[in-house]
């Protein structure tokens, strides 16, 4: 499954003003955390997610770590 960052933008609609970034499945304009967001809001990768945390819905990001536990590039394999 791949995921993707959405943002919520200003009630007005302006696409240049992003209140919150949402994470959803795909492309879909549900986030997990339920909330509809609009198909013209900005994208980023959900690796982004780590970059501006205040700025991240805290509901998507918990749900988010539940579907997939850790990025891969952050851990080094152990050898023994």
């Amino acid at each position: 499954m791949m995921h993707q960052m959405r943002a919520e933008t200003d009630p007005t609609g302006a696409t240049d003003s992003v209140v919150s970034w949402h994470i959803v499945r795909n492309a879909d304009l549900t986030a997990l955390c339920g909330r509809e967001l609009e198909a013209a809001a900005p994208l980023q990768d959900a690796t982004r997610w780590t970059v501006d945390p205040d700025h991240n819905c805290h509901t998507c990001g918990a749900l988010f770590l539940r579907e997939t536990p850790y990025l891969p590039d952050e851990h080094d394999e152990q050898t023994g």
